[in-house]
C-alpha cells in the first residue's frame, strides 16, 4: 500500500505504539484519524504531527462503547475520506495487578474482551464493507505473545488477543476475493504505559522501542509481504528482498 493521500484509523493512538504508528503513518502522507478515550493526550500527538506537517485528527471515544463505533466510523470517514487503513492497537489489561484467572471477576473479563475483541469486531463490521466495495483496504490488529503462550495471571488479555489472531485469520479468508488484506501483528515487549503496568519490575532498558516496532508495522503494511492471514512477530519479520 502507497500511504501517500490515503486515509488511516488508529486507535488507541494517544501514547505508545498507536502514538508512533500514528506519527509514523502521517510522515507518509496518510490522513490519520488517531482514536483514544482521554481528550489530553490524544490533542498532544495530534498537535506534534500537525507541527511536523502531516495531517491528523483526535476523535475522543471509547471502541469498547457499541454506541461510539459507527458515529466513530462515520467522523472519521467525513475528516479523512473513506478509510484505506484500520488498525486495531487499543488494549486493555484488566486490573493490576494481574490475577490468576479464577480470581478474576467476570465483569473484569468483560470489559477487557469488550476492548480488545468486541470492540475491533465492531469497528471492522463499520468500515470493512467500504474497502471492499472499493476492492482495496488493509486491517491490522495489534497481537501479543500472550494469544499463543499460557502465562500465569494473563488470562483474560491472552484469550481476548488469540480470539482477536483468530478473527483476523477468518476476516481474511472472507475477504480475500475482495482486495482486503488483514494481518495480526506481535509487537514484542515494548516500553510502554501497559508493559509497566503489567509487568513493573521489567527493565525499560530491555524493551523495544515503540517507534522501532511502528517503522516496522508501516513496512509490513506498504510491502505485498506478510500475505493476507498472517500473524506476524516485529521483531523477527524481515522484509523481503
Amino acid at each position: 500500500m502507497d500511504l501517500e493521500n490515503k486515509s488511516a484509523l488508529v486507535t488507541g493512538a494517544s501514547r505508545g505504539l498507536g502514538a508512533a504508528l500514528a506519527r509514523r503513518l502521517a510522515r507518509k502522507g496518510a490522513r490519520v484519524a488517531l482514536v483514544a478515550r482521554h481528550a489530553e493526550p490524544l490533542d498532544a500527538v495530534v498537535s506534534s504531527i500537525r507541527e511536523a506537517g502531516g495531517v491528523a485528527h483526535a476523535l475522543v471515544a471509547d471502541v469498547a462503547d457499541k454506541r461510539a463505533v459507527y458515529p466513530l466510523a462515520g467522523a472519521a470517514a467525513e475528516l479523512t475520506g473513506p478509510i484505506d487503513l484500520l488498525i486495531h492497537n487499543a488494549s486493555e489489561l484488566g486490573p493490576t495487578p494481574l490475577r490468576l484467572l479464577l480470581d478474576t471477576e467476570c465483569e473484569d473479563l468483560e470489559r477487557v474482551l469488550a476492548v480488545n475483541l468486541v470492540g475491533p469486531f465492531r469497528l471492522t463490521k463499520a468500515i470493512a464493507g467500504s474497502m471492499a466495495l472499493r476492492g482495496a483496504g488493509t486491517i491490522v490488529h495489534v497481537s501479543s505473545d500472550a494469544s499463543i503462550n499460557a502465562y500465569p495471571t494473563w488470562g483474560a488479555y491472552s484469550a481476548s488477543k488469540a480470539a482477536l489472531d483468530h478473527l483476523g485469520r477468518v476476516l481474511a479468508a472472507e475477504l480475500a476475493p475482495h482486495g482486503v488484506r488483514v494481518l495480526s501483528v506481535d509487537p514484542c515487549d515494548m516500553n510502554t504505559a501497559l508493559h509497566a503496568a503489567a509487568v513493573p519490575d521489567a527493565d525499560p532498558g530491555t524493551l523495544a522501542d515503540p517507534d522501532d516496532v511502528a517503522a516496522r508495522i508501516v513496512e509490513m503494511i506498504e510491502g505485498e509481504s506478510p500475505a493476507s492471514g498472517s500473524r506476524v512477530e516485529a521483531r523477527t519479520w524481515q522484509r523481503a528482498p
